[in-house]
């Protein structure tokens, strides 16, 4: 479902090339990726102490023997690139385990005149060792860079290349489709312009995008033809089965209309539409959870509404308002809980995390003064190794920032412990070990994010610095087999890394930012020691790793470039296969069982040991010193059983916060004597609790079982949304009469009725129309004006 992308970006003027390296996993209909550029922090790190002491313990780090030497040398493969002058490259993997990749390189704007050449395309059928290049199968045709790759979910075999072409002095778009891994494509000229990748549907043949004017096009044959649904589309999202769900306003979408917006829903692949929420900022649709941020009354703060059934209904959530300076941010959701940051007040760079019911409309405060900066960039990060667990940093009331970790989504945070052997400087008393995410990649303090995979049980590996705060000055890399418990010291510097075998080998290269490097690091004990490997004997300068998504491969590509002439580089790509060297499979005694979440040296002392969201998971984990290969068809073998109820299962409830240092909820001075009301489906609902509510999802059996119920209060309340109108045949109604809706700029009000007659709805920005007592009838959608501030609709008889 996902690709690996390698974008890196050299300079080509200068002495030295400068790289900037963009490396990571986007989803399939992601149409977006993130580039980051050397650019100064808005926030400065503190100068922590660097010392030898501060930085941990000692390494083990040695060179491979002989026998090991010359297995990786016979499977070590340089590819270069030759004539390929072009400034960046992109990697794509075509279907997961095929060992098809395709690599786009292109020139930026400012240098394509300097070599008056276009986009060169390649081809590899075994996973980088070898490349084709395939530009003449394409009629060298020069691709969009920021997507001119995009590949279909799974094993899909679906590849499309967008390119931009000039027809009568307007540029429009090109596709290139390809059902069969990119060995052939067929050439689709289209009649507008892309404005992003297009986005597949689960079903492969249906496509979706916007183009260069706002307008949406959807395709039902993948790519052959196109139909254009709707005009002025700010942002749009496939929903369950056929449903799109986008924003939109008659007035264009670029213009300042904040709280304007209109959500419509088509279930019919844009046949008839739904406006199911209107007064709109933005839209989300994420899980099964669909959201908006509206602005009820011009000039007054947005709230936010959560649809779980596609926008039939909208309950507004139980969260702060947030004015126009401020914003709210989904971190994560899923099927079962949201995870949302509320900005705090002020230009503070933190704000508050709550989270949800399994409703996703009553929250509780999870986290304060949680970063997020200015910059639209915050560490919050899934520890996806291991149930429960989330990384993210937080901003203290000196301005420093600091890691917390909570291992029961969300329902306690604490700080990281100090790494094993690791000691605190002698200025400070206390000290932690401090994660480094996205914002200090963004900022270029580190090239990358923390990793973990669900099939490497426990395993993360990230930057980070020792002290009473995050540094700037020399994050090392650290390692946790244990889902970030305990943590130890790996390597020391910044460097590139990727699991490989489910975990069980990690490959580093250092980042060395102005000089070339030709060693690259594995180790096969969980980072416990590392093997050095010369993969080259000519330097190359570095731009990253790569390979395939996920952690079942076995081989590893390190991409770079060497300078063949003054000022002149060529790409260079030089893979390792690790399959001859660790090729023993694995057998049974080469696994250990290992309780998650266990805190105890005898995991067997205490019934609670391990319980974390109300159940104990045993997995069996490759040992350490087990040199042996996983394959790609292991599967993570674990054994639950369920644990009894206590407080730590159990989030604090709306209105209420966990107080420090202890498993209590205690209420919120501001709720103090206040009814806990809230708007569910049209009815106030009163909350009843002690504090206390499920974590959703848990599953724990009896013992702690507090006092909660909602009950439903005889009063009708506003805060709910529901579908405003619905493009559909209505039949058996009289004739209408030209009628006149009146409208408050810049928000339009709904079926408002004007006269007896009741007929004219809102549909498609224009006016549904139907008629009494004609059989033969059917609702027709007009067109709309605005005039004077008023909005006019014209019937026809047929």
């Amino acid at each position: 479902m996902t690709s690996r992308l390698l974008l890196a970006t050299l300079s080509v003027l200068g002495t030295l090339a400068a790289v900037d390296a963009i490396f990571g996993q986007r989803e399939a209909t992601d149409a977006r990726f993130r580039i980051f550029r050397r650019t100064r922090a808005k926030r400065e790190a503190s100068q922590g102490n660097n010392t030898a002491a501060a930085r941990g313990a000692s390494l083990c780090v040695r060179t491979v023997e002989a026998s090991v030497l010359e297995s990786l040398q016979r499977n070590t493969h340089l590819h270069e690139f030759t004539g390929d002058y072009g400034s960046s490259i992109i990697l794509s993997w075509v279907g997961d385990g095929t060992g098809i990749i395709l690599a786009l390189t292109t020139y930026s704007p400012s240098l394509s005149w300097l070599y008056l050449m276009s986009s060169k395309l390649y081809r590899s059928e075994d996973s980088g060792k070898t490349f084709k290049d395939i530009t003449d199968v394409i009629g060298n045709a020069n691709l969009e860079q920021q997507f001119g790759i995009n590949v279909g979910p799974g094993n899909s075999k679906r590849v499309i290349l967008t390119s931009f072409m000039q027809v009568d002095q307007r540029h429009v778009g090109k596709l290139f489709m390809s059902s069969d891994s990119g060995i052939h494509f067929d050439a689709v000229e289209l009649a507008f312009l892309p404005a992003q990748q297009i986005v597949y549907h689960s079903s492969l043949d249906y496509l979706l995008v916007t183009c260069s004017n706002d307008s949406l096009w959807l395709s039902l044959n993948f790519g052959k033809q196109w139909t254009k649904i709707h005009d002025n589309v700010q942002t749009f999202a496939w929903g369950p089965g056929i449903t799109i769900f986008f924003s939109t306003h008659p007035g264009g979408v670029k213009i300042d209309r904040k709280g304007a917006l209109f959500l419509k829903r088509t279930e019919d692949l844009g046949k008839t539409f739904t406006i199911i929420s209107n007064n709109m900022y933005s839209f989300g649709f994420t899980g099964r959870f669909l959201f908006t941020s509206n602005v009820e009354k011009l000039g007054e703060p947005r709230v936010i509404y959560v649809s779980s059934d596609q926008g039939d209904n909208f309950n507004q959530a139980q969260l702060p308002s947030a004015t126009e300076e401020q914003f709210y941010s989904v971190l994560q959701a899923d099927e079962e809980m949201i995870f949302m940051h509320v900005d705090d007040e002020g230009d503070s760079d933190f704000g508050t995390i709550y989270t949800s019911d399994d409703r996703g409309l009553l929250y509780s405060k999870s986290l304060e003064r949680h970063m997020f900066g200015r910059n639209g960039k915050n560490d919050f990060t899934n520890v996806t190794s291991l149930r429960g667990v989330y990384l993210t940093n937080v901003v203290d009331e000196d301005e420093k920032i600091k890691t917390v970790i909570t291992y029961d989504r969300g329902g306690e945070w604490s700080p990281l412990k100090t790494p094993v052997g690791a000691e605190c400087a002698a200025n400070e008393e206390k000290c932690n070990l401090h994660i480094h995410g996205e914002y200090s990649k963004y900022t270029d303090l580190v090239p990358m994010l923390p990793l973990s995979d669900p099939s490497a049980v426990g395993l993360i590996i990230a930057h980070g610095s020792v002290g009473s705060s995050i540094t700037s000055i020399g994050p090392d890399i650290y390692v946790s087999d244990d889902g970030g418990y305990t943590w130890l010291k790996t390597l020391e510097g910044l460097h590139h890394y990727a699991l490989l075998d489910s975990g069980g080998i990690i490959v580093a290269v250092e980042q060395r930012r102005e000089l070339p490097v030709k060693t690259m690091k594995f180790s096969t004990d969980e980072g416990q020691c590392w093997n050095l490997y010369n993969f080259t004997d000519e330097p190359i300068y570095f731009a990253g790793l790569a390979s395939e998504p996920g952690t079942k491969t076995m081989n590893v590509s390190i991409w770079g470039y060497r300078e063949v002439e003054y000022n002149s580089y060529t790409w260079v790509s030089i893979t390792v296969d690790f399959e001859e060297l660790i090729s023993r499979d694995c057998q049974e005694g080469d696994y250990v069982k290992w309780l998650a979440h266990s805190t105890d040296d005898d995991e067997e002392t205490s019934a609670e040991n391990g319980c974390i969201l109300g159940y104990k998971e045993t997995y069996q984990r490759l040992k350490k010193n087990s040199v042996c290969r996983n394959g790609r068809d292991y599967i993570v073998a674990k054994e639950q059983s369920s644990c009894q109820c206590t407080k730590f299962d159990y989030l604090c409830d709306y209105g209420y916060f966990r107080q420090e240092n202890t498993s209590d909820c205690i209420e919120d001075p501001s709720f103090k004597n206040k009814e806990l009301e809230f708007c569910l489906e049209g009815n106030e609902e009163q909350l009843k609790t002690s504090g206390y509510r499920r974590v959703p999802g848990d599953r724990c059996e009896g013992g702690f079982s507090p006092l909660r119920s909602e009950q439903r209060l005889s009063s009708k309340c506003e805060k709910t949304q529901k579908s405003v109108s619905k493009c559909s045949k209505l039949q058996n109604q009289r004739k209408c009469n030209i009628l006149e809706l009146k409208l408050t700029y810049p928000f339009f009000p709904f079926a408002e009725r004007y006269d007896s007659c009741d007929c004219c709805k809102c549909c498609d920005f224009g006016i549904s129309v139907s008629w009494r007592n004609y059989p033969n009838s059917e609702k027709i959608c007009m067109w709309w004006k605005v005039v004077n501030i008023s909005l006019f609709c014209t019937t026809t008889t047929r």
